[in-house]
């Protein structure tokens, strides 16, 4: 914990390295002891370096600090590492281990034998070496190939920070490309933007500008093809029709269509895109999401074949059984249900809340396990596969998990030639599974399993690329059952019922004053007033009413991140309200991190299993070590300062990021400031994942834009004709 003066200039420092009491060689966070002139003491020196070594001379920029447990410290915003001049400076640096070969005492023969032009004789003339009393040829080889590596590093850490690469992200480089990193970036920098996490097309094109690649370089219009269909994928589509990617890219790029037109051709004909055609529009497809989508048609269709893995079932004696087993009466639909499951190969179970898909699930599952039939559970998210568990006392995993994903690689253990060892597969929440998932979860089904896909269909879309249930349901080709009855518990939920009426295009019907009930509207009609109720609903009121925890049980769901009354500008106000930033907190990538924040993972991490859309509390701040620790689900993760990108923080969070998740309180913002966003199955989405209150809190017009508003804007995808 440190006091900074953020109204303080900032100063320089330099000084000779004494001692490295931390680095931390995946991010280059370091702390170090500092000889300056004219200090008796030693300086302590807190910042980023790819290397650092005692005797090397640093020069920084930053601010002085006082540390509640070190004291005074210099917290360097940039520095720079420049190898020692001094005899004592390069017998402490060759000594301190950076060199192989050279310890301590070497390093003072060394540096007695060669005195300041001990480098010059390693790099120029290494037979020299050996007239060194103990140096021989191994430990002379050893002596240079040691020099040779850390040249290598440090020349490539200066030629990526001379184009503007931070710190973090040029340690990212070397450990992708090593040695070979200066050339490759050279070579093509957009490659930075497919191979690094966290670099982008705009970082990588900065780079590449600065190095000399012309504006209407062919290269940067196929990086920017390639940036385009990959934004297009980030909004749900497999491809883009050629007339709008044409002025798209253009655009984009800032150069002429017929050097977009010439940077299609070139990579359809390298094959990584696809030119085809949707309901008879000219596309291009990313040729991995092309083949993403044929492959799902190719597994269903080789699914379909043949009979289901187990002797015939009697339905009509298995029904009453099971009634009577889970002490309970099906629906005239389910009963359906559960006769097509024991019937068919492949089924989709679709319908909204309170229409009874977990109790006809948990009723195949009891008849197929009194047989003896195999069955494995699984689901998008940690979240959703918890819940199913829950639901059904099975087991149930993520899919990663199911598939066992290789965390070096990224790669799943099991796919067509090792596949998933069970006779039954149940699939929950198939509305948030994309295209390139459910191709690889196809791909690992054995042909003698079934298979049964459970989903909303009328919830949000998932947010990668495709539309993976809605086109399975809508190409006819596999038998849906689609749950309509909703049963009287849940009936007597205003939540359920409001829901099917959003469905059906009616407004919610709210209580009167003094009424109980679990789904209330509060009026507010600027944004200002709106984000103001919602702090006061979050922090006082639904906590001390409902006796609920205001971060661990109430979840703000906002149609979009921007504006006050998104989630970005509503996370900076809650947190303010909930757990200010403080001494415990550290700035990041646009956000305060401090211990008790809630946090949201933002991308899949196979290394350390967690995945985008996983919710964490941070429980440590540790500045010497330049890592937090955040509890996801009883699991303690460690985070390096430099990765902090991967959270955001989630007091609140978009509807989007919410699909597959139930929260006991959830609190939406309604209002014209989100215009673009509020469609019918969005409302839906959020008003669904509320288990025990939803409040709406905003405009009730924006509530009526919502509910009048279908989704209009069908996404660009071949499965459903591959299907058909």
């Amino acid at each position: 914990m440190s006091t900074i003066d953020r109204s303080a200039a900032t100063e320089r420092l330099s000084g000779l390295i004494e001692r490295v009491t931390y680095h931390n060689e995946a991010n280059g966070y370091c702390v170090l002891r500092l000889r300056v002139a004219g200090e008796r003491d030693l300086t302590t020196l807190v910042g980023h370096a790819p290397s650092v070594s005692p005797g090397e001379y640093v020069s920084a920029q930053g601010q002085w600090v006082i540390d509640r447990q070190h004291g005074k410290q210099f917290r360097a915003g940039s520095l720079k590492v420049s190898p020692p001049t001094t005899l004592i400076g390069i017998e402490r640096y060759l000594g301190s281990g950076m060199v192989k070969g050279i310890g301590p005492v070497y390093a003072g023969r060394l540096v007695k034998a060669f005195g300041l032009g001990v480098f010059e004789v390693i790099e120029q003339s290494p037979e020299s070496l050996r007239s060194v009393p103990g140096i021989g040829e191994i430990r002379a080889r050893r002596i240079v190939s040691g020099w040779s590596e850390q040249k290598i590093v440090r020349e490539i850490m200066v030629f990526l920070h001379a184009h503007g690469v931070s710190t973090a992200r040029a340690v990212r480089i070397f450990r992708t490309y090593g040695e070979n990193a200066i050339a490759l970036v050279q070579e093509d920098p957009y490659r930075l933007a497919r191979d690094i996490r966290g670099i982008g097309f705009l970082t990588a094109d900065t780079i590449a500008r600065k190095i000399g690649i012309a504006h209407d370089s062919p290269l940067r219009a196929r990086a920017g093809l390639s940036h385009a269909l990959a934004e297009a994928a980030g909004q749900g589509h497999c491809g883009l029709p050629y007339q709008e990617l044409l002025p798209l890219a253009s655009k984009l790029l800032e150069i002429d269509e017929p050097v977009v037109e010439a940077a299609i051709a070139h990579e359809v004909a390298a094959g990584t895109v696809i030119p085809d055609t949707v309901v008879g529009v000219p596309c291009v497809f990313l040729a991995t999401l092309y083949q993403a989508e044929k492959s799902i048609a190719q597994q269903i269709a080789r699914l379909r074949s043949g009979a289901p893995g187990w002797p015939p079932f009697d339905a009509e004696r298995a029904i009453p059984w099971v009634e009577e087993k889970l002490s309970m009466a099906l629906a005239d639909e389910q009963k359906e249900a559960v006769r097509l499951a024991l019937a068919n190969k492949l089924m989709v179970i679709t319908g909204g809340p309170g229409v009874g898909k977990t109790t006809l699930v948990n009723a195949i599952l009891t008849i197929m396990r009194a047989k003896q039939i195999k069955p494995l559970l699984c689901a998008p998210t940690g979240r959703a596969a918890r819940r199913l568990s829950e639901s059904t006392g099975v087991e149930a995993r993520t899919i990663h998990r199911l598939l066992e994903i290789n965390p070096m690689t990224g790669e799943f253990k099991r796919n067509q030639s090792h596949p998933l060892d069970c006779d039954l597969l149940v699939v929950d929440e198939c509305s948030m599974i994309d295209v390139p998932l459910a191709s690889q979860l196809l791909k690992a089904v054995a042909g003698s399993t079934a298979v049964i896909l459970v989903g909303d269909v009328d919830q949000l879309p998932s947010v990668g690329p495709g539309q993976f249930l809605d086109d399975v349901i809508a190409s006819q080709v596999l038998p849906v059952v689609r749950l309509t009855e909703v049963f009287r518990q849940a009936a007597a939920s205003r939540i359920v019922r409001s829901a099917h009426l959003v469905r059906q295009g009616l407004m919610p019907i709210f209580p009167n004053k003094g009424e109980a009930s679990d789904l209330y509207f509060i009026d507010a009609e600027e944004p200002e007033a709106i984000a103001k109720a919602i702090v006061e609903l979050v922090r006082l009121r639904l906590p001390k009413r409902f006796s609920v925890d205001p971060v661990r049980d109430i979840q703000v769901l906002c149609p979009m991140n921007r504006g006050l009354t998104g989630a970005r500008g509503l996370n900076q106000v809650l947190q303010e309200a909930l757990n200010p930033p403080g001494e415990n907190s550290i700035e990041k990538f646009g956000y305060h991190f401090g211990v008790g924040d809630k946090v949201m993972q933002t991308e899949n991490n196979y290394e350390r299993d967690v995945y985008n859309g996983d919710i964490g509390f941070i429980i440590s701040l540790d500045r010497e070590e330049g890592e937090i620790g955040v509890d996801f689900y009883g699991r303690c993760l460690r985070y390096p300062f430099a990765e902090l990108d991967e959270l955001v923080l989630c007091y609140a969070t978009t509807i989007h990021k919410s699909q597959g998740s139930e929260y006991p309180v959830v609190v939406i913002p309604m209002s014209t400031q989100h215009y673009t966003m509020l469609k019918r199955n969005l409302l839906y989405t959020a008003i669904t994942r509320g288990r025990r209150l939803v409040v709406l809190v905003g405009q009730k017009k924006a509530l009526a834009i919502a509910v009048k508003g279908r989704q209009t804007l069908r996404r660009y995808a071949k499965l459903r004709e591959w299907l058909v």
